[in-house]
């Protein structure tokens, strides 16, 4: 029997691999297939707020970092769908989190190289054949399928995480993801409580205070952080996210890595600055009111639940005061991020893959975790290559890597070096990692 062997295979549909799917689909000789065991693409459902916005400009889209000629462009969407003219005189580079999900609909339309409802279960590789079987169940015929590849990206995204206390109260515990599904709910307690230090966290806080006066129920906002700190983005920080920054980040010490990527939380999960100002220009609003209760509270750290009928409460420990006291609420919104879980798809080639000291995939400074160069990942690195792992301003540089990388030759340009800023002590810059050179030519 023939079988149909895939350049790339991708498991997932989300930004980072949608992005590889638009990259590699104009590439005469790489067939690519990407699968998903969703009906759909939709990104963050939960958290599709009204007038909510990316923190990475327009340019950080699917493909014009590494091909700004590329038919699936924001700019082309935009220019296709008669909004080009009216996204210019608008004059924000930062689009509604909206109308980014949109487009990214807008090119899975277009793309002929993803397929949905392909939920896959097992992957084996054959040695003798030396190619990936990709089992997977298709939901919409309820039948088993195989795909072979030689290349696989997993991009099956992170998971909602929750502290192990959370378990034993729900539904009266809501992660952020899914704030929006359970929102009617929340607004019709008495008192909601948020939980998290960042960007989901400030959102959902001032979502619920738009109607806090008419909803009449009471709102708190509980961070561990010492304030309610604000994305940082200035200039040279941003440089940060940048080839020569990775190149850097990369080369440290595992431990190094791990403690540099605590210190520098601010700069990925902060809150976007003209949101914490607008919190604030709401809250001078809604006190001419004299009419609801608010509290924010910083320094505090959850480290237990219990509940009593229809009320949680939480014991809580303030960091600097080392004072430990409750708090009642009837719900919870915990916006407490994500988690990366290795899938048990992968269990069958595990020997394949490398793992650190903590037992994360270790991952190369070409995006790989096996030892072959055959398997990569996205947005899996953040004890690797920093803060730049989640960032979509990256996206097409990692994918332009990944590609490059499967095709044995550079097809996409990367860019060596971009930062005015140096990273590294003189003398150490030969020592660092070059992402255009380490090809398996």
């Amino acid at each position: 029997m023939n079988k149909n062997i895939y350049d790339i295979l991708g498991v997932g549909i989300g930004p980072f691999n949608l992005s590889l799917a638009a990259l590699s689909s104009s590439v005469p000789d790489c067939k690519s297939i990407f699968l998903d065991a969703r009906s759909h693409f939709d990104w963050h459902p939960g958290m599709m707020l009204e007038g909510t916005r990316l923190q990475t400009p327009f340019m950080s889209d699917l493909v014009t970092m590494a091909d700004p000629t590329n038919e699936y462009s924001f700019l082309n969407y935009a220019k296709l769908n008669d909004r080009l003219y009216p996204f210019y005189i608008r004059e924000n580079f930062f689009l509604a989190r909206e109308e980014y999900n949109h487009y990214c609909q807008w090119a899975c339309n277009r793309l002929s190289n993803l397929t949905f409802n392909r939920c896959v279960t097992h992957i084996d590789y054959d040695e003798n054949e030396a190619i990936y079987c990709v089992k997977t169940q298709n939901t919409l015929l309820d039948r088993e399928e195989t795909y072979y590849c030689h290349h696989l990206v997993l991009g099956t995204g992170t998971q909602p995480y929750l502290p192990d206390f959370c378990s034993q109260q729900e539904p009266k515990v809501t992660h952020s993801a899914h704030y929006l599904m359970n929102k009617a709910e929340l607004k019709a307690s008495t008192c909601i409580t948020v939980v998290g230090s960042g960007q989901s966290a400030a959102e959902i806080f001032y979502d619920l205070l738009t109607d806090i006066d008419v909803e009449k129920y009471r709102l708190r906002w509980l961070t561990r952080s010492p304030r309610f700190f604000p994305l940082e983005y200035t200039k040279l920080t941003l440089e940060m996210t940048s080839p020569e920054y990775i190149d850097y980040f990369h080369q440290l010490e595992p431990e190094q890595r791990r403690v540099l990527i605590q210190k520098q939380k601010h700069l990925y999960k902060g809150i976007n600055a003209d949101l914490i100002n607008d919190i604030y220009d709401l809250l001078y609003i809604k006190q001419l009111s004299h009419d609801f209760t608010v509290e924010m509270m910083t320094n505090v750290s959850v480290h237990s639940l219990s509940s009593e009928q229809s009320q949680v409460t939480l014991n809580c420990l303030h960091t600097e005061t080392q004072h430990n006291f409750e708090l009642q609420t009837q719900h919870i919104v915990m916006a407490t991020g994500y988690v990366y879980q290795l899938p048990q798809f992968l269990d069958g080639i595990c020997a394949h893959l490398r793992f650190d000291s903590h037992g994360e995939l270790d991952v190369q400074r070409n995006y790989s975790v096996d030892r072959n160069n055959k398997i990569f990942v996205q947005n899996v690195g953040l004890h690797t290559h920093g803060l730049t792992s989640p960032d979509l301003g990256m996206v097409c540089y990692r994918n332009a890597t990944i590609l490059n990388q499967v095709l044995g030759r550079t097809h996409y340009k990367v860019e060596k070096s971009i930062a005015f800023q140096q990273f590294s002590p003189p003398n150490c810059e030969s020592h660092l990692y070059n992402a255009t050179t380490e090809h398996s030519l």
